[in-house]
């Protein structure tokens, strides 16, 4: 079985230790290891952290492969340090079946890169009105635990609550989407300051925070379990702080962008910052960056929405919403939590592998770097600062909000159960 050395590298930002990866597993942590024939990578001055998961990622396979496939889209995932990704429902044909389900889990399977989880569809088609195969779904070889509609919200009331029993059954979770539809009817960003003076239909913070406020009371009256995508407002952050006060049992999200970004950067017309939701206020964002900081939302979740260059490249009416965001996630991250002091790098590894690999139940990540571990690994060089060129992305679409910004941080290697996906920050 082939031995690798990681020589000098500073464990959850700690103190430099070297790690030895013996197969699949971490066989020893410490310190002037040596080991015959092992390949050794000096990581003097870099981060290792556990291999990142995304609880919140769009692959498109099936039906949209001109915008992801599993393939790129996994790809992109070992880039950007991801050894473990969700895979969102809203495919063509849904994933709302064993069959769908079990298509995608076999294509994660296949290509090796990062494990792919597949989220199985709350409802039918999402269309909000029948539940789907949410048992068979979970008694699939796909073991599904995570069920969602996103990209558009389970608005029924009933279907949410019958949802949340089901799964309550086997310790699966909802994650919703929180837009209720009528209130967002022709909206096309943030309502604000900036839609009032460019005249485009706004996205009311009410729309998202109503709906939050709904399933998390719903969530107590069941003692099932919610969970809440992409949260993009302060009053979104109140609401959940004050439902885990009272002991329900609900986990939140942010995206990376939501974290960077304001709806100021629509005054472009660029539908590069077209999104759901959509780029809030600095408000909201330093509300989010303080949640995060305190662990009200739990856990930093991409929301990786690839789009064709012609579904982006157009006027913002038109425009489809979303942003790539596997393989500048940790940068962004750096850049907003670390960076300003909110966060150290062991508080990243727990918000961006420990929790979502708990809230997902994905067995073997979100492991401690320590002895005996599956060596599910990525390595982080901290001081690097560069450009972003999605010319060299391995996702197939290129839709991202940083190009050509600077960002901190670039992931140099990661490995898969001791498998390097990654080396040099050049795929295997």
């Amino acid at each position: 079985m082939s031995k690798t050395l990681i020589r000098g590298a500073k464990v959850l930002g700690g103190e430099p230790q070297d790690v030895l990866i013996d197969g699949g597993t971490i066989a020893e942590v410490g310190g002037g290891l040596s080991a015959e024939g092992a390949e050794v990578v000096e990581a003097e001055g870099k981060v290792l952290l556990p291999g990142l998961v995304d609880l919140h990622t769009h692959l498109r396979e099936p039906g949209r492969e001109d915008s992801e496939t599993v393939l790129t889209g996994t790809r992109a995932a070992a880039s950007g340090g991801y050894t473990t990704v969700f895979a969102m429902a809203n495919t063509f044909p849904v994933a709302d079946t064993a069959g769908v389900v079990e298509q995608v889990w076999r294509l994660g399977k296949e290509h090796g890169y990062c494990d792919v989880q597949p989220i199985g569809a709350v409802t039918v088609g999402l269309d909000g009105r029948k539940l789907a195969e949410l048992g068979a779904m979970h008694e699939s070889a796909a073991g599904v635990t995570v069920f969602s509609d996103d990209g558009k919200c389970v608005h029924d009331a009933v279907i949410m609550r019958r949802a949340l029993e089901y799964v309550k059954a086997f310790g699966g979770v909802v994650a919703q989407h929180a837009q209720e539809p009528r209130l967002t009817e022709g909206a096309q960003m943030n309502e604000g300051v900036v839609s009032a003076e460019l005249g485009l239909g706004g996205w009311p913070a009410v729309a998202e925070e109503s709906i939050i406020a709904r399933d998390v009371l719903l969530a107590e009256h069941v003692g099932s379990r919610v969970h809440i995508c992409h949260l993009s407002t302060a009053g979104s952050v109140e609401i959940v702080r004050w439902a885990k006060s009272r002991g329900i049992a609900v986990t939140a999200e942010v995206t990376p962008h939501h974290l960077l970004l304001t709806d100021e950067l629509v005054r472009t017309y660029n539908p590069v910052y077209k999104v759901n939701p959509p780029l809030r206020t600095e408000r909201d964002v330093m509300a989010l960056r303080e949640a995060l900081a305190d662990g009200t939302i739990d856990i930093v979740a991409t929301d990786h929405a690839p789009h064709p260059h012609e579904d982006k490249d157009c006027e913002w009416a038109a425009a489809a919403m979303g942003m790539v965001g596997l393989e500048t996630a940790l940068s962004v991250v750096q850049e907003t939590m670390v960076d300003t002091g909110l966060l150290d790098w062991a508080g990243v590894a727990d918000r961006m592998s420990v929790r979502p690999a708990q809230i997902g139940q994905a067995t073997g990540h979100g492991r401690p770097v320590s002895a005996g571990e599956p060596a599910n690994l990525t390595l982080v060089d901290t001081a690097y600062r560069g450009l972003v060129e999605p010319a060299g992305f391995a996702s197939r679409s290129r839709n991202t909000p940083y190009e050509g910004r600077e960002l901190p941080g670039r992931v140099t290697h990661t490995w898969l159960r001791g498998k390097a996906t990654l080396v040099d920050g050049k795929l295997t």
